[in-house]
């Protein structure tokens, strides 16, 4: 066997965006060693794409907002997929976290009298959204970033050494879990990963494993994700034994742009139309009016003068439908394109130049204004944008306990923030996603910690066997011994194609089902890629890597938009288009059986009657059987 680099750590968190580092952080307050693994450079994480804001309802501009305001949004988004204590927990801790972030550092924009400013946002009742101009992301990172710098500080002082307790390994691509023990005894003992630049592997053996890995966007041809997106976190999680759940719900965010092409897919925030932009056809017609579902019928505004009028009398009238839940918006988009009524470019106008000065759009959105004046030659203080749908987030992911984030099946594996299922349901509110990090990572960290105190108190040290380490090595070495074979270049394309042509937006079962006979080809044509060069710096070689977990998850995805004959949130069936009570009570769950991947259906949590009393039993009827309003008004009772 080569000489490989060894370290030992407490806790391993594979990702480096907003769920890893604060996973990190709080693993690093409990006393725990932590390695910080980023598939990319440290600070190039998806959270940075998070430019709206961070959802929260601390009520700085309306003190109406609360913890259950922001749980009923929440579930409504989700159309009460929700699993209800994720969603009880986001609500009720959001708040603390943005305030943490902000005693470490983080600038917030200000209201008048000094409170953190918040923003209106799609599918949010109030204004909700802590933001720091239209890069709050960014900001959250290197406000989470500067807390990991200072705690290596505390360490160097306390130890001699910045790296006792947090050490980060950017470039640095993880491969594999590797589990020990047998039966109830099974469990994580570390990882093994490979410096990108050199293509040396690495081996980190731990007791505890996070993944914060993000999502899956890059198995589609339009996506607002980076090449890190290649669904790594949920493919190791099921080939460590766990499970996922709910797959099938992919959110397309309504506004990517279409135009010109050196923007394509690139995300045009909500903040844009959460401060006052415009969705119109090639008409030139609002025509979000048109699409207002009848579960949203009494909190939209169902004509222009009234929602223009909410923009500054909220209290007094109807939000627009622009602010929709971005699944309602992508619809929207995709049926007027699909009748003739859109853009020159596939899409339909995006509008802010006739709402706002110029000068209060350079304010309120500094960042899209740049990016798309200096990439694209488009100025928004000016002219529309050209926008549509673009593969965006995947609110299925890793099952785990609500409480610990500790997945389902595999004891020492944690998973937070997209990689995680549960909180979203069937389609993510925007802003979630940011407090959803903070939330859950700090969570993951947490019960990661407590959870290596225990199985060291047991006497269970995380240890892997050489055997174990050689077939992993073995296995990432073979794209460079097949004598024939094609690029992975080429077959990644072919997923991409087939993902977004027949998995995408719209789907019937006819398309899904030959979506998932080309998977089959495709894992045929995958075991003869070939690699050339060497290991340094191979890209051809880290997508051969990647493409196995593609594929895997691909084929998730598409297994579960089969299953489920119904259209709810980010997965429309145009042959069940209807959204339907029984399979609101059901949960996908997959898991591996061999090599194939095996579906089981599962009921869904029933949230507590106490949340029940926050809706109206009429506004339940809407998606919830007779049968268990009856059993939640007979516990209220």
């Amino acid at each position: 066997m080569e000489e490989i680099e060894r370290y030992r750590f407490d806790v391993v968190v594979i990702g480096a965006g907003g769920a890893g580092l604060r996973a990190a952080v709080e693993a690093r307050a409990n006393g725990k060693s932590a390695a910080i693994l980023s598939k990319s450079l440290f600070g190039k994480a998806h959270t940075v794409m998070a430019e709206g804001g961070i959802a929260a309802s601390m009520g700085n501009v309306n003190d109406r907002d609360n913890w259950q305001v922001h749980f009923g949004d929440t579930m409504r988004g989700g159309k009460f997929l929700n699993h209800y204590r994720m969603a009880e927990l986001h609500a009720k801790e959001a708040p603390e976290r943005v305030w943490e972030l902000e005693a470490w550092g983080a600038l917030f924009d200000r209201t008048k009298d000094g409170k953190i400013s918040q923003r209106n946002f799609g599918g949010h009742e109030y204004p909700r959204l802590a933001h720091v101009g239209d890069r709050t992301g960014l900001e959250m990172i290197r406000t989470l970033q500067q807390r990991i710098v200072g705690l290596q500080q505390e360490d160097k002082k306390a130890t001699g050494d910045y790296e006792a307790g947090l050490k980060v390994f950017a470039e640095c691509s993880v491969t594999k879990i590797f589990m020990t023990g047998e039966g109830d005894d099974r469990r994580v003992s570390g990882v093994l990963a490979y410096w990108r630049p050199s293509g040396k592997f690495v081996l980190f053996e731990s007791e505890a494993v996070i993944l914060a890995t993000g999502g899956v966007g890059k198995s589609f041809k339009v996506t607002s994700n980076s090449w890190e997106y290649t669904g790594d976190g949920h493919a190791m999680a099921l080939e460590s034994g766990g499970s996922l759940v709910n797959m099938e719900f992919l959110q397309f965010h309504p506004t990517g742009m279409v135009w010109p092409p050196s923007v394509k897919g690139i995300l045009v925030t909500e903040s844009v139309r959460g401060d006052g932009g415009v969705l119109t056809n090639s008409e030139g017609r609002r025509f979000m009016f048109d699409y207002i579902p009848a579960v949203f019928k009494d909190k939209y505004a169902t004509t222009e003068e009234e929602a223009d009028r909410w923009y500054t009398d909220p209290d007094n009238n109807k939000r627009p439908p622009e602010l929709l839940p971005r699944d309602e918006v992508a619809r929207a988009i995709n049926s007027e394109v699909k009748a003739g009524r859109g853009s020159p470019h596939g899409g339909v106008f995006l509008d802010v130049s006739k709402r706002l000065p110029a000068d209060v759009i350079k304010a309120k959105l500094p960042s899209m204004w740049h990016q798309f004046k200096e990439l694209a030659d488009v100025d928004i203080t000016l002219e529309p944008m050209e926008v549509g749908p673009t593969c965006h987030y995947v609110m299925g992911g890793v099952e785990v306990d609500p409480d610990t984030q500790a997945a389902v099946g595999v004891t020492g594996l944690f998973a937070a923030g997209e990689v995680g299922g549960g909180l979203h349901g069937s389609n993510r509110l925007g802003g979630n996603s940011l407090s959803d990090l903070l939330v859950f990572g700090r969570r993951a960290g947490l019960y990661a910690a407590e959870y290596v105190d225990a199985a060291k108190a047991a006497g269970k040290t995380a240890s892997v066997s050489e055997a174990d380490l050689q077939e992993a090595i073995d296995w990432a070495l073979a794209p460079f011994t097949n004598e024939n074979g094609e690029s992975p270049y080429a077959i990644q394309f072919d997923l991409q194609d087939t993902m977004n042509a027949l998995v995408g937006i719209i789907r019937t079962a006819s398309e899904v089902q030959e979506a998932l006979t080309k998977i089959e080809s495709l894992k045929v044509r995958m075991g003869n890629m070939k690699v050339v060069g060497g290991r340094e710096y191979n890209p051809g070689w880290h997508l051969a890597l990647d493409l196995p977990k593609q594929l895997l998850v691909s084929q998730c995805i598409a297994l579960a938009a089969l299953t489920r004959e119904e259209s709810r949130g980010g997965h429309t069936r145009d042959d069940f288009p209807e959204m339907s009570s029984e399979w609101r009570k059901v949960n996908l769950i997959e898991r591996l059986d061999g090599d194939s991947v095996a579906i089981v259906r599962q009921p869904l949590p029933l949230m507590t009657a106490e949340l029940a009393t926050l809706f109206d039993t009429s506004e339940l009827g809407k998606y919830m059987t007779q049968e268990e309003i009856d059993s939640l008004v007979q516990r209220t009772s």
